[in-house]
Order: structure tokens, then sequence, then C-alpha cells
């Protein structure tokens, strides 16, 4: 009984974090789509990415906490966190500006509920 309770505690944290981390996605995301660059770090400009480092610094801290979790749990890692870090780093200079990614991303979790 004494394991199931833990888990089951283990099981309500995770949901929490995911709570927490898909709402720290969704607010970094608004303020991208804004208009502020360096949350995808498509670009090379040192000042977006160091303005941006701390919201993607702290969606990878809870992703980390979710995974560990996850592992406990014996379940498969957190695909969100994975979809979102694929999404960063350098691209063509024909592919579609961060503010409008995070607006498809915006858009795409809100139909997702």
């Amino acid at each position: 009984m004494a394991k199931i309770d833990r888990l089951e505690r283990m099981d309500t944290r995770r949901a929490e974090l995911e709570s927490e981390y898909r709402a720290a996605l969704v607010a970094a995301l608004k303020v991208t789509a804004a208009g502020q660059w360096g949350l995808f770090g498509h670009n090379k400009d040192k000042q977006a990415r160091a303005k941006a480092a701390p919201l993607v610094d702290g969606l990878a801290d809870l992703a980390d906490e979710i995974d560990e979790l996850r592992d406990q749990l014996d379940m498969e890692p957190f695909a969100l966190h994975a979809e979102f870090l694929a999404a960063r780093g350098p691209v063509s200079s024909h592919a579609v500006g961060e503010p409008r990614q995070a607006q498809a991303w915006l858009d795409r979790l809100a139909q997702e509920g």
C-alpha cells in the first residue's frame, strides 16, 4: 500500500510539473510571438539569446525533473520538451521567423488543450 501511495504522489507531482512547464512555455512563446527573438535560437544575436536564456534554462530544469519522475514511473520521456528542443537552433535564411514560429506553436498548443 505504501508503494502505491508513493507512486500516486510521484504521478501527481509529474502532472503538476508538466502543467507548470506548459504554462512557462506558453508564456515564453507569447513573448516571442510579440516580437522578442532568442527563444528558438535561430539567429546569432548574442543579446537575444542571452535575454531568452533564463526562460530556456527554466524550461530545461523543469523538463529534467519531469523526465526523472517519468523514468521512475516507467513512462516515456517528456515529449513536449523534446519537440521544443528539436525546434531550436540555426535555420536557413528562408525559414519562418521566431515570432511566427512561436505563434504557430501557440495555435497548436491551444488546439491540443
